[in-house]
């Protein structure tokens, strides 16, 4: 049984860290700025703010593991909040946990680190080039880890495709509704690049390992069922069967507007999805499935259905969501005009 701080443990994936955590026996910390959830075991709850180095210091007390989660996305169109907690207060959980003498520290990334790649599929090796704010924060924020490793900290870093699963909102609920609705859904261009996402129970369950395995590692984690975009909204639409169809926009004007509709506050859009939606990008998943015996349970298609399924079960109690960006639902704004196209 080992004890684990998880910072961001009341978040959208750490709220399922944690219960993964709970679940396998181990004693869970949870540092957040809000109170999780129930839960089905004993959690810990420390409240604080990643940038505070000293509340970070005293929630590593006898902790042997620190699982950092915490990150604002791109959703938060904060640069100042990006690099203040996604580049800072990566530094200070670094500091915190070398000071406690903690074992092992595993850090979730993103791959948005990447940018648009060269090729695919992409590796660990595959040089960071972000193309917006949010990926250049947490590229630095890696870039701390390997200078903490260099310094002997045993620092994992798990960089996951975009994370689903039952509960997963915010930019999506906007495709959920649509679809519920019987709108049409967009794809940029043909819709023809590859698409990888993630279950959150897959990615935890790597995190976990990660966890448990000494030495300093990358791992790059995504499903390996994974097709086109208009591949996966398809399967999406057809399992809806509410007479939703997969259209395509042309890339250049589409792009243009959704910058123009965000630059007003009149879409929920931000640079990663008029940059990215439209790109391929997929992970070489194999030193996670070598060095950890991970083995992804859920397709794209799988986790994108369950978490439509999600959706609609919960949809009447979504307006009174108040959690993180992954956890509550968007304004739609003029998206709205969309859905009432035939």
């Amino acid at each position: 049984m080992a004890t684990l701080l998880v910072t961001g443990g009341s978040g959208y994936f750490g709220t399922e860290l944690v219960d993964r955590a709970v679940a396998r026996g181990d004693r869970v910390r949870v540092f957040d700025l809000n109170p999780p959830g129930p839960r089905a075991g004993p959690v810990e709850y420390v409240q604080g703010d990643v940038r505070d180095r000293d509340a970070l210091r005293a929630a590593c007390d006898d902790v042997d593991v620190v699982l950092h989660n915490v990150a604002q996305v791109p959703l938060a169109r904060d640069r100042a909040l990006f690099w203040s907690v996604n580049v800072v207060g990566t530094a200070n959980v670094l500091v915190a946990a070398r000071d406690a003498g903690v074992a092992k520290v595993v850090h979730t990334s993103s791959s948005a680190v990447f940018g648009i790649p060269d090729a695919n599929p992409v590796t660990e090796e595959t040089p960071g080039r972000p193309l917006e704010a949010y990926g250049r924060a947490k590229l630095q924020a890696e870039r701390l880890c390997r200078e903490a490793v260099d310094a002997g900290l045993d620092v994992t870093v798990i960089r996951p495709r975009t994370i689903l699963g039952h509960g997963r909102l915010g930019i999506m609920a906007v495709l959920f509704e649509f679809v519920a609705e019987g709108a049409p859904v967009y794809v940029l261009g043909g819709g023809a690049n590859r698409y990888q996402f993630v279950h959150a129970s897959d990615l935890a369950d790597a995190c976990l390992r990660a966890a448990g395995r000494e030495k300093p590692a990358v791992y790059n984690i995504g499903a390996t069922e994974f097709a086109t975009m208009r591949e996966t909204l398809q399967a999406l639409v057809d399992h809806a069967g509410t007479g939703s169809r997969v259209r395509s926009l042309p890339a250049g004007p589409a792009r243009a507007a959704m910058h123009a509709l965000a630059g007003v506050g009149l879409a929920p859009f931000v640079p990663y999805h008029w940059l990215l939606y439209r790109e391929s990008l997929w992970f070489d998943v194999t030193r996670a499935r070598t060095e950890l015996g991970w083995e992804p349970v859920h397709s794209n298609q799988s986790m994108v259905v369950e978490s439509y399924e999600w959706f609609l079960a919960h949809r009447r109690e979504l307006d009174a969501t108040q959690g993180s960006h992954h956890q509550s639902p968007v304004r739609l704004g003029l998206l709205r005009l969309l859905k009432r196209l035939p």
